[in-house]
C-alpha cells in the first residue's frame, strides 16, 4: 500500500507561516508600550492621506515638507489642545480631591436628602462607601500624572512614525497589498470599512465631546453650578461612557444641588441635562456625523468597552474597528469562498483609488 506524502511545499510554507507568526508576536509583546503611539499613526495617516496625496501627486509639493507640514498641523490642533484640557484638569481634580471637608459635607447633604426617597434610599450612602469611592478615585489620579511620560513618547512615536508612513505612503500601501492574501474586491472591502470606521471615532467622537461640553458648561452657569468651566470639561469628557454617557456628570451634580437645598437649580440642571445635554448626541448624529460614517450603537458601546481595556484612549477608535471586523471578514470570507452573489461596492467617494485597487 503506497503512503500518500505531504507536499514539501506545503509543509515549507506552513513552517514559514509559524515562524513569522512568532516573530510577529515576539515584536508585538516587547513593543507594546509603544502600541498607542503606531495606532495613533496609522489613524492620522487615514485622515491625512487623501489630501496628502492631492498636495503631493495633484499639485506636486515635496513630501517631506507636506508631510512635516501636516505634523505641524497635528502638534498646533490636537497635541497642544490635549496637553492644555491635561494641564488644567489635573490640578482641579487634584485641589478638590484633596478639599475632603467639602467632599463629606456634600456627602451628609446628599445622605439626608436620598434617606425617605424611593430608589435613591437603597443606594449604600455610608461612610465606608464614601472612603472606598475616594480612594479609588484618588488612585487614578498618581497613573494619570505618571502616564504623562508616556503620552508624551507616544506622540513622538505617532508623528515619527507619520512621517515616514507618509513619505513612503504608496510603496507601503503596494507592499501591504501584495501580503494580503485576498481578492481586490475583499481587499477594497476591508479598506473601506477601516477608513469608514476610523473616519467615524477620530473626528465623531472628539466632536460630540466638545459640543456636549460647551452646551453643559452654559448649562451650569446658568445654574449657578460651582466650577461650572470644570464640570463641563468633565461632561463632555464623560460622553465616551458606554450607555450612560453625560448622564454620569449631570445626575449626580443635579442630585447633589437638590439636597443642598437648590430645588430649582437642581430641577433645572437635570431638564437641562436631559433635553438638551442629551439631545445634542441625536441631532449630531443625525447631521454632521451622518456624513462620517453610520457606526451601528451597539457595536460603538462594546467597541469602546474593548478598546479602552486593550489600548487606553485610543481604544475609542480601534475598539469599534476590531469589533467591526467580525462583520467584515465574514463578508470577505463570502467574497473568497462563498457560493451567494457577489457583494457590490459602492464607489471610493474620493478621486484618489483605495489603497487595494489595483
Amino acid at each position: 500500500m503506497r503512503i500518500k506524502q505531504i507536499n514539501n511545499n506545503s509543509i515549507n510554507q506552513i513552517m514559514l507561516i509559524l515562524i513569522i507568526i512568532l516573530v510577529c508576536i515576539l515584536i508585538f509583546h516587547n513593543l507594546f508600550y509603544y502600541l498607542p503611539g503606531f495606532l495613533g499613526a496609522i489613524t492620522l495617516y487615514v485622515l491625512y492621506r487623501n489630501s496628502y496625496f492631492k498636495l503631493t501627486e495633484q499639485r506636486r509639493w515635496n513630501k517631506v515638507l507636506t508631510s512635516l507640514m501636516f505634523i505641524l498641523l497635528s502638534i498646533v490642533f490636537i497635541v497642544l489642545p490635549i496637553w492644555a484640557l491635561v494641564d488644567y484638569l489635573v490640578p482641579q481634580i487634584t485641589s478638590f480631591l484633596n478639599n475632603t471637608d467639602k467632599i463629606v459635607s456634600q456627602f451628609n447633604l446628599l445622605k439626608e436628602y436620598m434617606a425617605d426617597k424611593p430608589f435613591l434610599k437603597d443606594i449604600d450612602m455610608s461612610d465606608e462607601a464614601l472612603l472606598a469611592m475616594l480612594q479609588r478615585m484618588t488612585k487614578y489620579v498618581p497613573s494619570i500624572l505618571n502616564s504623562v511620560a508616556e503620552v508624551m513618547i507616544n506622540i513622538i512615536v505617532t508623528l515619527f512614525v507619520l512621517y515616514f508612513m507618509q513619505v513612503y505612503a504608496r510603496q507601503m500601501e503596494s507592499y501591504i497589498s501584495s501580503g494580503v492574501p485576498f481578492s481586490p474586491k475583499s481587499k477594497q472591502e476591508l479598506w473601506k470599512e477601516f477608513d469608514s470606521m476610523v473616519r467615524s471615532n477620530a473626528i465623531g467622537i472628539p466632536i460630540l465631546g466638545f459640543f456636549q461640553g460647551l452646551v453643559a458648561v452654559l448649562g451650569y452657569w446658568i445654574f449657578g453650578v460651582d466650577n461650572f468651566i470644570l464640570m463641563g470639561m468633565l461632561t463632555g469628557i464623560a460622553s465616551i461612557v458606554p450607555v450612560l454617557g453625560t448622564m454620569t456628570i449631570y445626575v449626580p451634580l443635579g442630585i447633589i444641588t437638590l439636597a443642598s437645598g437648590e430645588t430649582g437649580n437642581g430641577i433645572g440642571i437635570l431638564l437641562f441635562g436631559f433635553l438638551l445635554i442629551g439631545s445634542i448626541d441625536n441631532i449630531l448624529r443625525f447631521t454632521i456625523l451622518k456624513t462620517l460614517g453610520n457606526v451601528p450603537p451597539l457595536i460603538t458601546v462594546f467597541g469602546v468597552l474593548l478598546g479602552l481595556k486593550l489600548f487606553g484612549m485610543l481604544g475609542l477608535i480601534f475598539g469599534p474597528l476590531i469589533l467591526s471586523s467580525v462583520g467584515v471578514l465574514i463578508k470577505v470570507y463570502s467574497n473568497e469562498y462563498g457560493k451567494g452573489p457577489s457583494i457590490l461596492l459602492d464607489q471610493h467617494d474620493s478621486g484618489d483609488p483605495p489603497p487595494f485597487s489595483k
